[in-house]
C-alpha cells in the first residue's frame, strides 16, 4: 500500500488529487491548515486528516511524527499555496505595486512551506522503497515562458507568485540533484478554477490533477528533476 500526504488538501486540487490517489488504492494523509475542515474533507473521501501548517515548524513537525507513528511515507505532494497578489478584479498586483510584504507572505507558504515540508518528511521518504515528492508549481514559474512575448504566460504582471514558483522549480531541481533516490519533480496543473484565482481558471480541478496524480503514481523507476505538464517537460 503506498501512503500519500498531500498539503492543502480540503478543498480545490488537493482534495481532487486526494479524492483521485484514494481511488487510485493508495492511502492518503488530507493536510489541512483548520483541522475541522480536514476532518471533514477526509470523511467525505474516506482519507485520513492531518493538521498542518506548512508555515508552522511545530505544526509541520507534529504531523511528521503522526505519520512517521502510522507507519511512514512514500508520496509527498506539496500542493498548498496563496496568490494574495490577485486582486477580486483578477488582476495581479504588478511591479509597481509589490511591496517587499507581499512577497515575503508569498514566498512563506509556497517556497519556504516546500522546504520545510521537505527537511521534515525527507528521513521519512528516505525509509521508503519507491520514495516520490510532487511539488506543485505552475508555468509562470518558467522564465523563459514569461520572457516570451508569445507565450500566453507573458502577459501576467504579477512578480511575488511568479517568482515564488520559479524558486520552488529551482529547490525541486536542487533537491533532485541531492537526493537521487528520491523522485522530485514540479509540475504544473494548468489554469484550473480554484479559490486562488476566484474561481477564473479555464479547467476544472478534475483536469487541473491530472497531471498532479500522474506524477504521484511514477514508482521507483520514474522520471526526476523534471518540470512537466500533461503534455511533457516545460522550458525552465
Amino acid at each position: 500500500m503506498t501512503t500519500t500526504l498531500i498539503t492543502g488538501a480540503n478543498k480545490g486540487l488537493g482534495y481532487e488529487t486526494a479524492r483521485q490517489l484514494v481511488a487510485a488504492g493508495h492511502t492518503v494523509y488530507l493536510g489541512a491548515r483548520d483541522a475541522a475542515r480536514g476532518q471533514r474533507a477526509a470523511g467525505e473521501l474516506g482519507a485520513r486528516a492531518v493538521q498542518l501548517d506548512v508555515t508552522d515548524d511545530r505544526s509541520v513537525t507534529a504531523a511528521a511524527k503522526i505519520i512517521e507513528a502510522d507507519g511512514g511515507l512514500d508520496v509527498l505532494v506539496n500542493n498548498a499555496g496563496i496568490a494574495p497578489e490577485l486582486l477580486d478584479t483578477g488582476e495581479p498586483i504588478g511591479a509597481g505595486g509589490v511591496t517587499a510584504e507581499l512577497m515575503r507572505e508569498t514566498f512563506e507558504t509556497n517556497t519556504i512551506g516546500t522546504v520545510r515540508m521537505l527537511h521534515a518528511f525527507l528521513p521519512l521518504l528516505r525509509r521508503s522503497s519507491a520514495p516520490v515528492v510532487v511539488n506543485v508549481s505552475s508555468a509562470l514559474g518558467s522564465l523563459q515562458r514569461m520572457t516570451d512575448p508569445d507565450s500566453r504566460q507573458y502577459q501576467y504582471a504579477g512578480v511575488a507568485y511568479p517568482a515564488s514558483k520559479a524558486a520552488v522549480n529551482m529547490v525541486t531541481a536542487q533537491f533532485a540533484k541531492a537526493f537521487p533516490e528520491i523522485r522530485i519533480n514540479a509540475v504544473e496543473p494548468g489554469y484550473t478554477s480554484t479559490d486562488i484565482n476566484q474561481r477564473r481558471g479555464g479547467q476544472s480541478v478534475e483536469q487541473g490533477a491530472e497531471v498532479i496524480v500522474r506524477m504521484a503514481r511514477i514508482g521507483a523507476d520514474g522520471p526526476t528533476g523534471t518540470y512537466v505538464d500533461l503534455a511533457g517537460p516545460l522550458p525552465w
